[in-house]
């Protein structure tokens, strides 16, 4: 994978180009760079989630978890002009692209930011999803307990991930920490997880 897409400075030096998101009800063309997510297309689990998901809410505060140049934030923010949608990623230079890349858009209904710049008494009414697995199981965990109790009382999380990447036994962990947990689509070995807001502690 060469430089790490989740280094907050990646190394790599700065090749910037263009990938297009066309979907059904958009068309974005997007700059990207070397050194973070999926730079010369869009992502397929990327894709599997904005292609199967229901629409978001049209209000409320909205989460991209793990936003890289901004496609997912950049549909939610398109699709739900009237909400806020936030876009968070370790990643500077993912986090320039997509701050660029929204102001091509003509969206000024999205910010994005490191995590520890957004008010911890925020809470979202969505947060969609292509989580960095390969941070680690750990470290995917802490992310996860960090921000999915963030939602509010009836909100949802939607979440891509590989087959082979643990997308099952992630549901049951979800699961299992109090987070109901449910595959509603599978494509391209892909899974799409709907993660309800918490209704009690994990279990034992």
């Amino acid at each position: 994978m060469g430089d790490h897409y989740f280094a907050e400075r990646p190394e790599a030096a700065s090749r910037r180009r263009t990938v297009d998101l066309v979907l059904p009800d958009l068309h974005l063309r997007l700059e990207t760079d070397s050194g973070v997510f999926s730079p010369d297309r869009i992502d397929p689990g990327t894709r599997v989630l904005l292609e199967t998901v229901p629409p978001p809410p049209q209000e409320g505060n909205l989460l991209d978890l793990g936003c890289g140049y901004g496609p997912i934030a950049l549909t939610l923010a398109k699709r739900s002009p009237s909400a806020t949608v936030w876009g968070v990623d370790v990643n500077r230079r993912a986090l320039e692209n997509a701050e660029s890349n929204a102001k091509a858009a003509g969206l000024d209904n999205v910010r994005f930011s490191l995590a520890d710049e957004i008010d911890p008494a925020l809470r979202f009414t969505a947060i969609w999803s292509n989580p960095p697995i390969r941070i680690g199981k750990a470290a995917l965990h802490d992310l996860l307990l960090t921000w999915l109790p963030r939602l509010t009382p009836g909100g949802l999380a939607h979440l891509v991930v590989q087959k082979h990447l643990g997308s099952d036994s992630l549901q049951r962990w979800l699961t299992a920490q109090g987070f109901p947990t449910e595959r509603i689509a599978s494509r391209s070995a892909y899974r799409v997880l709907r993660v309800s807001s918490r209704t009690e502690g994990p279990t034992r």
